[in-house]
């Protein structure tokens, strides 16, 4: 399947980020969040995602890339994402994400 995200979204999603990244107190050049964004499009390239998915999947990129952007836990997140069928997955593969560090 082809992305069909509008390019009048990713204006915004990677303000999004950058403005999250400070927030995190580790803010980040527009070049690092624009790479961050570019990993999330291409996670999601066999699906077609709509901006609030895009925007989820880069957060979380974006919170992996601040902690330890080595770790085994974002290799095995992007292996997931990759796996999953349908935008449906990907938001209960977040959402799952969410459950588990709030325990």
């Amino acid at each position: 399947m082809i992305n069909s995200l509008s390019t009048n979204e990713e204006p915004s999603i990677q303000e999004s980020l950058l403005q999250l990244s400070i927030q995190l107190e580790h803010p980040l050049d527009r070049a690092s969040v624009g790479q961050i964004y570019q990993n999330a499009l291409d996670l999601l390239k066999h699906i077609s995602p709509a901006p609030v998915t895009l925007a989820r999947v880069a957060a979380t990129l974006l919170v992996y890339h601040i902690l330890d952007p080595n770790t085994e836990e974002l290799q095995w997140f992007k292996t997931q994402i990759e796996q999953c069928l349908d935008e449906e997955e990907v938001e209960e593969l977040i959402e799952s994400i969410h459950r588990t560090d709030a325990l």
